[in-house]
């Protein structure tokens, strides 16, 4: 297993249905590369208000969005273990799965491990790109028991 330190930041009025700090832990640790240097990450929950007002300040959208990914990029020479911090929006979140048809766990942990390979530089700007992108987090969440997040998509 890859060392893994948490930080998990609860900044929402919503208290139930959020996944516990282990499944958080199991789905970062499933979207990391095998044998990864020890990795620190911040998650921060939050609600609607919260998340719109990130995404316009650093996407220039001006909507709350499922996930928001900030990568730590520190100097060459300064050593730190620090990936980033993932913005995940509680309402949105729920929103979404029930207008999915899908579980909350699948639904968490397809945004968490989305999250994530954002921060280790994935992206899904170009087709190209997000069909590398895509296909990691299809592999991933199969990997973790869930389904396909994409199958209705295709």
């Amino acid at each position: 297993m890859t060392s893994l330190v948490l930080e998990i930041q609860k900044a929402t009025e919503v208290t139930a249905g959020l996944p516990s700090e282990d499944a958080f832990k199991q789905w970062i640790e499933a979207a990391l590369p095998q044998n990864h240097d020890p990795v620190e990450l911040v998650i921060r929950l939050v609600d609607e208000a919260e998340s719109r007002q990130l995404n316009r300040d650093y996407r220039g959208k001006d909507n709350p969005t499922n996930v928001l990914s900030f990568p730590f990029e520190a100097p060459a020479e300064v050593p730190v273990s620090l990936l980033g911090d993932l913005v995940i929006c509680v309402q949105i979140v729920a929103r979404e799965a029930t207008e999915q048809g899908k579980s909350p766990a699948a639904h968490w942990a397809h945004m968490v491990v989305h999250g994530v390979l954002h921060l280790l530089g994935y992206d899904h700007i170009t087709d190209a790109e997000a069909q590398i992108m895509e296909e990691r987090e299809r592999i991933v969440l199969h990997d973790l028991h869930f389904p396909d997040p994409y199958e209705d998509k295709d």
